[in-house]
């Protein structure tokens, strides 16, 4: 967009745009409040538990992230692969700076624990990392690295190529992830091995979750707008979310319709991919439309790998230094509130 490579899109003047979900047009949506795509595809993030694991320990689903913390203990502490070594990791996490890998998977865990990136301020926002409710979600998320130590070794310099592998190999009991690996852990792991389960609330009391989309975009300067505009109105179509959804293609076209007439879980037969469209729909939040978000993502990346790399860091001192470089991303945006 900053760029000039795409157009605006009309929202009310894109065929079907009353069937297609709020949530996945925020997805869409520049810092100017202007659309700048036309969703097609959504998914939000939930949690893949080894289930033989957790019947292995006599552990309940948790409730809480606090439980959820404790069951990672409990799968990194208790031998529940029964192989007598303790070889395995409760949580699996992918806590590298590459693209801003430990943010994206943090924000779940932040939000539900009452905390925040950024926050709304005046006509734009200001950080909010060192607010009291931040600064403890990410004293729990240092102490899963440095106390519990119940992430699975190399975290903090893991991307998700690295976790996948983690997870499906055995070597890591509770996922957070998106649908989209579902049809790979089914390969590997088989279905019956481990269950989707929502994240369950934090200390915040909400039960937030990342949500994500993908747009079609209508590039500039295009000799051929109603045919654009025409192949988006397609892909956000019924007709067009189905063939996204199929089957033959492992369903990652598509992986959550955006069209609300349209049941996922009902075409693929599987209800699993229910509990990602539930969570999407009644708990997923997208990242905030600021001028660039990637760049902040990428600065706050940086400054937790910071604490949970160096375990004997303060993390109220180092939240505060995180949210000064921010502020200044966010005022050198244009953002600052």
């Amino acid at each position: 967009m900053t760029q000039g490579l795409v157009r605006g899109v009309d929202r009310e003047g894109v065929a079907g745009s009353g069937d297609i979900a709020d949530r996945a047009w925020e997805a869409a949506q520049g810092y100017d409040g202007k659309y700048y795509g036309v969703p097609f595809n959504s998914q939000a993030f939930a949690l893949l538990i080894r289930k033989d694991w957790r019947e292995k320990v006599n552990a309940q689903l948790p409730s809480s992230w606090d439980e959820l913390i404790q069951l990672a203990v409990t799968f990194t502490d208790d031998d529940p692969d029964g192989n007598g070594k303790k070889d395995t990791a409760g949580m699996v996490v992918p806590g590298s700076t590459t693209r801003g890998y430990l943010t994206w998977w943090f924000s779940t865990m932040l939000w539900s624990e009452g905390g925040d990136f950024v926050k709304r301020q005046g006509d734009g926002y200001t950080a909010a990392v060192d607010d009291p409710a931040s600064v403890k979600a990410v004293e729990k998320l240092q102490a899963m690295f440095c106390d519990s130590k119940v992430v699975q070794p190399g975290a903090s310099t893991a991307d998700s190529a690295t976790t996948h592998t983690v997870f499906e190999s055995g070597k890591g009991g509770i996922y957070l992830t998106g649908p989209y690996m579902l049809p790979r852990f089914d390969g590997s792991l088989g279905k019956d091995t481990y269950e989707v389960v929502a994240a369950p609330p934090g200390a915040g009391g909400e039960a937030a979750a990342l949500a994500e989309g993908e747009n079609v975009y209508l590039m500039a300067g295009s000799g051929n707008e109603k045919g654009q505009q025409a192949f988006a109105e397609f892909a956000a179509s019924p007709a067009g979310q189905k063939i996204g959804l199929g089957l033959d293609n492992g369903g990652i076209i598509v992986r959550l319709p955006v069209n609300t007439t349209v049941d996922g879980a009902a075409e693929r037969k599987d209800p699993r991919w229910d509990v990602f469209q539930k969570v999407y729909d009644e708990h997923g939040r997208n990242a905030p439309a600021l001028p660039n978000w990637a760049t902040v993502r990428q600065i706050s990346s940086e400054g937790l790998n910071g604490v949970v790399s160096e375990c004997s860091r303060d993390v109220a001192g180092a939240m505060g230094e995180l949210s000064a470089e921010i502020d200044a991303e966010l005022e050198k945006q244009g953002a600052k509130g």
